[in-house]
């Protein structure tokens, strides 16, 4: 399976902008530049598209290992947080905090850590981040 992105840039990098689109068209020119990514103009950035990446991977894995186990959630809410932090003359992504909050019938505490987890490990997302990967699952 290959999922494909394209991303057009015009201009120069501070004052350029450009626009991505989705293979899917879910993005479709959807506007992107320095002052999306740094400052707080609307339109989207590298980094809260790997956090959406992430916080869908790391939801639907769970899932997943949920119906392995014979169980569903009524809901998974997964917040992913990713850190840019500078880097010599650059910037790196250093961190992808995930919160979720899960309700899960006739799940008890331990079984729900396991799970979540090796969803946590077992994401491709959490897998092609070069970056420390953190979860904190709450049970309600």
């Amino acid at each position: 399976m290959i999922r494909k992105a394209t991303a057009v840039w015009r201009g120069a990098g501070r004052d350029g902008d450009g626009d991505l689109t989705t293979g899917s068209g879910v993005l479709s020119k959807t506007p992107y530049s320095f002052r999306t990514r740094f400052e707080t103009e609307p339109g989207t950035n590298p980094e809260e598209l790997i956090a959406a990446a992430h916080a869908g991977c790391f939801t639907m894995a769970l899932a997943f290992q949920l119906q392995a186990a014979g169980l569903a959630a009524d809901e998974l809410t997964t917040e992913a947080a990713v850190t840019l932090e500078a880097e010599g003359q650059g910037f790196k992504i250093s961190k992808s905090a995930l919160t979720l909050t899960a309700k899960i019938p006739g799940i008890d505490q331990a079984k729900f850590d396991e799970l979540s987890k090796a969803a946590e490990t077992g994401c491709p997302v959490s897998k092609v981040l070069n970056a420390e990967v953190t979860l904190s699952a709450t049970l309600i």
